[in-house]
């Protein structure tokens, strides 16, 4: 990954942020105190001194009714065509690559990645906004995922249904696995609409 694609990625993510907490008129305390994630840290990451790990972005995403999507994506809608998909590769995550298929739809209330694991790679995420789920499907290797504290292994082309608003996980079995994850929050997340 280029420095400049790090460069661009921080900057969204530090322009993001800081627009839905003032849009919000929460102070970094008061935002610390919904996403569990400490008032140094947001202030580095709004300053773009520090970019967050991918668990990191979600407990900020979920602290704040967010979707993931607004905060890596530059324009908001559909992506029409992988040439104009976004690939977010985050330096503190290198075994894990998060491409943005389709952005959080408003109206559908969906957000599309497609998600890269490597090197038997054990990714655990906090839970979602109440009611999340997750659509998977494994497109290559062999895909475990943790729900209601079991692993259950996935193999390429098969698919499975995680409820996200609890703890979960997931595990690269061979080396690489490729898997499409569809994100649906049905109590709405209107305030993953960019503030920008």
């Amino acid at each position: 990954m280029t420095s400049q694609n790090q460069n661009d990625i921080s900057a969204r993510i530090a322009s993001h942020l800081k627009a839905l907490r003032k849009s919000r008129g929460l102070s970094l305390d008061k935002t610390a105190q919904l996403t569990g994630v400490s008032k140094a840290m947001l202030g580095q990451i709004e300053r773009g001194e520090s970019s967050p790990t991918i668990a990191t972005l979600w407990k900020i995403a979920t602290g704040l009714s967010a979707s993931f999507s607004s905060f890596i994506t530059p324009t908001e809608g559909v992506v029409a065509d992988e040439q104009n998909s976004v690939d977010n590769k985050f330096s503190n995550d290198p075994n894990m690559d998060v491409k943005t298929l389709f952005a959080f739809d408003e109206l559908t209330q969906f957000e599309v990645f497609a998600l890269v694991l490597r090197n038997k790679h054990e990714q655990h995420s906090t839970a979602h906004q109440v009611g999340v789920t997750e659509r998977i499907h494994v497109t290559k290797g062999c895909l475990s995922v943790l729900q209601n504290g079991q692993w259950e292994k996935y193999e390429e082309g098969e698919q499975c249904l995680l409820h996200a608003d609890q703890a979960h996980g997931y595990r690269d079995e061979v080396g690489e696995t490729h898997f499409i994850a569809v994100i649906h929050y049905p109590n709405g997340a209107s305030a993953s609409k960019s503030v920008d």
